[in-house]
């Protein structure tokens, strides 16, 4: 297969695109960790939640831990965007047509570097996310995500920060396998055997069905991910596979998607706003390379006469 792209972009560029996605969707994410942290078979719907939120605590709450959010996109989509497009340059200029399995490899090893660099930001924004549910004197009351992180550090040490950081490394390694992946896949078939020219069309549409794949790869470990790091000092030592093994005796397999339909609504939009924030960075800076290259030769034969 072709890869859409091959000029290099500046590293940022997607974690910048995720940080904006992420202050649209936040409430969508807050309802999610709150329906995966719920224990035993309740089943709260995510619309019921966010009013039964926004009732209880304030519509403000909808965006608790906001900071803690863009804290970890910032980190964890930076790094893991980053060295995907870096190592499917280093593809593109081994081979015309990179296949599936190249994609995957770069998208792993993104994947497993993001979720490492990202796991503090995570654990704090699943702290301040679930906050709002725990009983007042079991609350932690980050006042923002630098807060969270030096509380941690300071009252629960350093390793803390790393609460999680199995799952969710391999989270980040699904994640991005079947997000960017999926979306380079889609959006190459939909460029090769449809009408469409590459444009927001073919970005909209390769978004969705690339949220659709994530959401459903994703969601079991995202579960467990969520119970580990949403746990205090006493749940430290709890493996993900104990985890796993109780919510299946316990709840069922159904709880493993808990949380799967406001995980959908928040990461199709996320997607969606990511990808084309992100295609638009990548136009805007084409056209200003384009530019500079245009104007850099003119401006030096101006000099000339």
């Amino acid at each position: 297969m072709s890869t859409t792209t091959k000029r290099s972009t500046p590293f940022y560029f997607g974690g910048a695109a995720s940080c904006v996605a992420a202050m649209v969707v936040h409430p969508f994410d807050l309802t999610k960790v709150r329906l995966q942290t719920m224990k035993g078979s309740a089943q709260s719907g995510m619309f019921s939640t966010m009013i039964s939120i926004a009732k209880n605590e304030g519509v403000l709450a909808l965006y608790a831990g906001l900071s803690a959010s863009i804290l970890r996109q910032a980190t964890y989509s930076t790094v893991r965007f980053g060295v995907y497009d870096k190592l499917k340059q280093i593809v593109n200029k081994r081979t015309d047509s990179p296949t599936v399995w190249h994609l995957l490899a770069c998208s792993s090893t993104a994947g497993a570097l993001g979720g490492a660099c990202g796991n503090p930001g995570d654990v704090v924004n699943v702290r301040m996310q679930n906050d709002g549910q725990l009983p007042p004197h079991q609350r932690r009351n980050y006042k923002h995500a630098l807060d969270g992180v030096v509380r941690m550090s300071r009252e629960e040490g350093i390793a803390s920060l790393f609460r999680g950081v199995g799952p969710n490394v391999n989270r980040a390694i699904l994640m991005t396998s079947s997000q960017c992946v999926s979306y380079d896949v889609f959006k190459d078939l939909l460029l090769r055997y449809s009408p469409l020219q590459d444009g927001l069309a073919v970005h909209l549409s390769s978004s969705i069905l690339a949220g659709l794949v994530a959401t459903t790869v994703c969601s079991p470990v995202d579960v467990i991910k969520t119970r580990i790091m949403s746990a205090g000092a006493g749940g430290a030592e709890m493996s993900a596979l104990s985890i796993m093994a109780h919510m299946y005796k316990a709840e069922g397999i159904a709880s493993f998607f808990k949380g799967w339909t406001p995980a959908f609504i928040r990461l199709g939009p996320q997607t969606i706003i990511t990808f084309v924030v992100l295609e638009q960075f990548k136009k805007w800076h084409a056209a200003w390379h384009d530019r500079a290259l245009v104007t850099a030769p003119a401006a030096a034969a101006t000099n000339k006469l």
